[in-house]
């Protein structure tokens, strides 16, 4: 086995263990989707409760509650019935309210068993110990699966406000609300988005199918490389259930790092010369920006995006990792088959240099 050959499979155990370490988490951590039309704000809880948070998830989709706070938050159901009771002993969930059969399902489509009954006496089960609870609450979110809002569909170029909403509270004896706004917007014109997709993937194909030097591809892993670090980094906050912001960001980071990795010893490789061993490690990095990438490919086409960092810098960020991503397998592949390895010359010689085959 050459020498070459060894330190690209040391590389390849290397980001397969990366992986297995990184698991599900290495995706995208803000849930089923990372970018929609519709987006959901929490404006303010009125009285203000220090202890208490709340905030939307997933555009909308989800309400997150967190109660450090030693008096219990007693969430209604839709009918005022008892729903949920949050506090420092976890949290309690009424089997009999309708709201606990609604929620389970993101459209409200759960059939109600015999026993949900609003006017029943709670019967409470405890669903966790924790003092945070995430749920689907349909105060908060458009219900309709494929359907636009009226205003939207009579006018689908510009933002519109589709409800203003407001999820009730009681902490202990003080009556809380929480107020928030439910939008929509246009999402972005397609040659914005495949424009970009277009140019990436045929430049990274052209530099392993056309270029006479693997320098070009070897510029190119290291962009993938910096797209791969800003979207880890930039991983959004992930609801208190799931885990912490800095966790998530670790995670995110590994397959990241495995990235940077590749893209250096791609760029060594292609400085040297080394055109096949430069298109190996194209193939490495482009699948690697797929693992990346393909999770929030929604993002191209959406008008939010769930992000951390900048919207648009976390749009160019997917479009890099998921266009490159292609490009490298197609012009990696090119590469292994074009360049071939000169055998070794005298010293001060041209000797070791990418040649492309005859």
């Amino acid at each position: 086995m050459s020498r070459g050959l060894g330190r690209l499979l040391a590389v390849l155990a290397a980001v397969v263990a990366i992986l297995a370490l990184a698991g599900p988490a290495s995706a995208h951590v803000g849930g089923e989707a990372a970018g929609s039309d519709f987006d959901a704000r929490v404006l303010q809880v009125t009285p203000q409760l220090p202890g208490v948070s709340v905030r939307s998830l997933q555009f909308g989709d989800e309400l997150e509650l967190v109660n450090t706070t030693d008096v219990e938050v007693l969430v209604p159901g839709y009918s005022d019935e008892p729903y949920l009771r949050i506090g420092p002993d976890g949290v309690w969930r009424n089997a009999n309210s309708p709201a606990t059969w609604i929620n389970l399902d993101r459209y409200g489509r759960t059939a109600l068993p015999a026993s949900a009954d609003a006017g029943a006496v709670p019967d409470w089960e405890q669903v966790s110990t924790q003092p945070s609870y995430v749920w689907h609450d349909h105060r908060t979110h458009w219900m309709s699966e494929g359907v636009l809002p009226p205003q939207v569909a009579a006018d689908p170029g510009r933002e519109h406000v589709v409800s203003e909403w407001v999820v009730p509270l009681r902490h202990g004896s003080t009556e809380v609300e929480v107020a928030g706004v439910l939008t929509w917007s246009p999402p972005p014109p397609p040659w914005v988005v495949w424009l970009p997709v277009a140019a990436l993937v045929l430049a990274a194909a052209a530099a392993g199918l056309l270029a006479r030097t693997p320098l070009p591809l070897g510029a190119l892993l290291g962009v993938g490389a910096l797209a791969a670090v800003w979207h880890a980094v930039a991983t959004p906050e992930p609801p208190v259930t799931v885990g912490s912001h800095a966790g998530a960001v670790v995670s995110a980071l590994l397959p990241a790092g495995a990235t940077l990795l590749c893209a250096v010893l791609g760029l060594r490789a292609a400085w040297l010369g080394r055109g096949a061993m430069t298109g190996l490690l194209a193939v490495v990095t482009g699948w690697l920006l797929l693992v990346q990438g393909l999770p929030d490919v929604d993002v191209l086409w959406s008008a939010n995006v769930l992000s951390a960092g900048p919207q648009p810098l976390a749009r160019v960020a997917v479009t890099v990792l998921a266009s490159l991503g292609v490009g490298l397998l197609v012009g990696g592949i090119a590469a292994v088959r074009r360049f071939r390895e000169t055998p070794a010359a005298p010293a001060g010689t041209a000797a070791g240099r990418a040649m492309p085959a005859a």
